[in-house]
């Protein structure tokens, strides 16, 4: 037995030299299943919820290799790699929809900082207060996964000092989030942000991790992991959703990492000293990525993120085993062995001091991963 699982993937467009293009109007209108973000520069396309590994695999690869195949016939364009506008122009909003209102909304009171790429990780869970117990504990560690996915070093052709940008900047929506007590928890708090006009709608929070549904906040079947860095290698997101829905079937059989039951930060404040912690370390690993120095929920020991993944990932690998998909997890050794996307970016700009040829080369490695997995996992599977 396992979890359904889809993702949502959001992309730039540009040419093969870097140069982020505006498509999203002509992709969407042409190609079923791509949508529009409120800039034009980046499309997403969603997975149907699966709960195989291999079908999720193909569902990302395919419809990829359907918009390059797209993309070519429009002139020399394809998919830019990252989370941020690598080689610019960050100080123009380039509106997909000028009819949207609530795209007027983004674009007035964000500007660009919204107009990033990024890996949404969905996971099925029915129950409402299993639900809620699983976003505490995500919450706590969603830095993690961001220190495995980061890949946004640069912005308008220059270094930031991040290893994501993106969630650096990122406006988080509302700006205080609490640690969900219960489902009912959920629902009174959204309606009061609603009521309040600090959230406009119920998909206008944006934290990196929230409840979602059918009809939020009161129908919710899946959890929804939102701090990811877009990734290029396939591979990889698979390795991302495996460590997620591995952590889950940990808590599922061992309900007492609940933060609630299980942490000595539990104050007279309830759980505020936990988002505030939470928080704290999503700054840090924004910024180190796998090398940040980051405090552990449970007891407030300082460590590194990669450590603690380490950690983690020992724990979760015989329900990975068990549940039959301890082998698309194991990449997350790799990322720990080899360095996440911003590491290995930074790397070789160290050696060429180009952040231009950076992109570029980032651009080739991502479309031939891609054709490599067309060749060797969706034909045998559609044999």
């Amino acid at each position: 037995m396992l979890l359904s699982k889809g993702l949502e993937l959001e992309m730039y467009t540009g040419t093969s030299q870097g140069a982020t293009v505006g498509l999203s109007e002509k992709i969407a209108t042409k190609l079923d299943g791509f949508v529009r973000e409120p800039d034009s520069r980046n499309v997403e396309y969603i997975t149907a919820p699966l709960f195989s590994y291999d079908r999720l695999l193909c569902a990302l690869v395919k419809p990829r290799l359907k918009l390059r195949n797209y993309l070519s016939t429009l002139g020399d364009y394809t998919i830019i790699p990252g989370s941020t506008l690598s080689l610019g122009n960050s100080s123009i909003f380039y509106r997909s929809d000028t009819n949207n209102p609530y795209h007027t909304y983004i674009e007035r009171t964000y500007g660009t900082k919204v107009v990033t790429t990024s890996i949404h990780i969905n996971i099925g869970i029915s129950d409402p207060e299993l639900l809620m117990q699983a976003i505490r504990l995500i919450r706590m560690e969603a830095p993690l996964y961001l220190a495995l996915s980061a890949s946004s070093p640069f912005l308008d052709g220059k270094l930031t000092g991040f290893h994501s940008t993106r969630w650096a900047i990122f406006p988080k929506t509302p700006t205080y989030v609490p640690l969900f007590e219960s489902h009912n928890h959920l629902i009174e708090w959204t309606e009061e942000q609603i009521a309040s006009g600090i959230m406009q709608n119920v998909r206008h929070l944006w934290s990196s991790v929230r409840p979602n549904g059918n009809r939020r906040p009161y129908d919710l079947n899946r959890l929804e992991l939102r701090i990811c860095d877009f990734v290029g290698d396939p591979v990889t997101q698979l390795a991302l959703v495996a460590f997620l829905e591995a952590r889950l079937w940990q808590l599922f059989d061992d309900p007492t990492l609940d933060p609630l039951h299980k942490s000595n930060f539990l104050s007279t404040k309830g759980s505020e000293d936990l988002v505030a912690l939470a928080n704290s370390n999503e700054i840090a690993v924004a910024r180190h990525s796998l090398e940040a120095q980051v405090r552990h929920w449970q007891d407030g020991r300082i460590i590194l993120a990669r450590n603690w993944i380490e950690e983690i990932y020992q724990q979760v690998l015989p329900y990975a085993k068990n549940h039959g998909f301890s082998c698309f997890i194991s990449p997350i050794k790799k990322i720990l062995r080899e360095g996440n996307t911003a590491q290995k970016w930074l790397q070789q700009y160290e050696t060429s001091l180009d952040i231009r040829n950076v992109i570029k080369a980032a651009i080739l490695e991502m479309a031939q991963q891609e054709e490599k997995l067309e060749d060797q996992l969706c034909q045998s599977i559609a044999a």
